[in-house]
């Protein structure tokens, strides 16, 4: 029997907890090139809040009535395809369920020989590989460049920010409360973090970076990017990875004041989803794993119990609750493997 949680209508105008359902299904019988998976663990993203309303998005909204897209981690229970065997590990939209079942082509193996499988969804996965493209390909920090993290103690920004400091760079994260950023420079080794919930962003960055900012790698949007953008030098960068302070109020998105900036100091601001670099994901996991296998990078992550955490956790990515990479870990009744 499978568990599922399905989003029941668009968000609008009501508390996002109040759209899931749970529902139970026996799993289908399998047809020629599907398999059967029991999914371990799934990945709780701020996409998510998107893919919830009826808005244009880099991906289709999910439909009410249907099982609420995630990514997950799952373990081969039954195949029908030449190139699957019962026992591997495979990644993919695997969706907020406990159980499902996946033409081929909808799932790619990871190697769990090299990590534990919850690592694929974190460092390991779209969010490290989101980290790795948006700091190397579209940033490339150098030596001696000053680069600013938004959201740094966060999935993507932490690596993010390890990566810029392995490539020589200075580098600045911004968090909200005193322990994530006492976990920017006393854990991941940062030069230096600016607590945005009691301290002023603006002031803070004239301060550490008076000779502006290099590379600005944002996660947030809103007053920090306007911030950012006075600050940035001339032909700096900015990579734009996301903008979750606006997420809760899409319909009306506040964008950058001080877009001028832009302009003026002929900055390079360019944004970027994964589907740009799918092609390159072996590299990004080469790298990664190297780092994380010798200790140079640290992956940090945030588990819930149950797929009914689900509200909670979206609370939690939207309010800055959680410390590191929020996954679900998914409940198997005895018997119901």
């Amino acid at each position: 029997m499978m568990t599922q949680i399905r989003m029941s209508e668009y968000l609008v105008d009501r508390p996002a907890r109040e759209i899931w359902q749970t529902t139970h299904d026996p799993v289908p019988e399998l047809t020629d090139g599907q398999v059967a998976a029991r999914i371990d663990y799934v990945s709780i993203d701020p996409g998510m809040t998107m893919w919830i309303t009826d808005k244009r998005s880099y991906m289709p909204p999910v439909r009410p009535g249907d099982v609420m897209r995630a990514f997950g981690v799952a373990e081969i229970i039954e195949s029908r395809s030449d190139n699957f065997a019962v026992g591997d590990w495979v990644t993919g939209f695997l969706g907020v369920q406990s159980h499902g079942v996946f033409n081929e082509r909808e799932v790619r193996k990871i190697p769990v020989d090299l990590a534990a499988p919850e690592l694929f969804l974190s460092g390991l996965g779209m969010t490290g590989y989101t980290a790795y493209f948006g700091m190397m390909d579209i940033g490339r920090p150098e030596a001696e460049e000053t680069v600013v993290v938004s959201a740094a103690s966060g999935a993507v920004g932490s690596i993010a920010a390890q990566l810029a400091k392995k490539a020589g760079a200075r580098v600045i994260g911004i968090a909200g409360g005193a322990n994530k950023c006492r976990y920017l420079t006393e854990t991941l080794g940062l030069d230096a973090a600016i607590d945005y919930k009691s301290e002023d962003v603006g002031a803070r960055l004239d301060a550490l970076v008076p000779n502006h900012i290099d590379i600005y790698y944002d996660n947030v949007g809103g007053p920090i990017l306007d911030a950012a953008l006075t600050r940035m030098r001339y032909r700096g960068r900015i990579v734009v990875c996301g903008a979750v302070s606006q997420y809760e109020n899409m319909a009306a998105a506040q964008g950058p004041k001080n877009y001028m900036e832009i302009v003026t100091q002929s900055i390079k601001m360019q944004g970027f989803t994964m589907r740009d670099y799918m092609h390159r994901v072996p590299e990004a996991i080469q790298v990664l794993a190297a780092g994380l296998g010798d200790g140079s990078l640290v992956c940090r992550q945030h588990v819930l119990d149950g797929l009914e955490s689900l509200a909670d956790g979206l609370e939690m990515l939207l309010s800055g609750a959680n410390q590191g990479k929020l996954l679900i870990r998914v409940a198997h009744e005895e018997g119901h493997s």
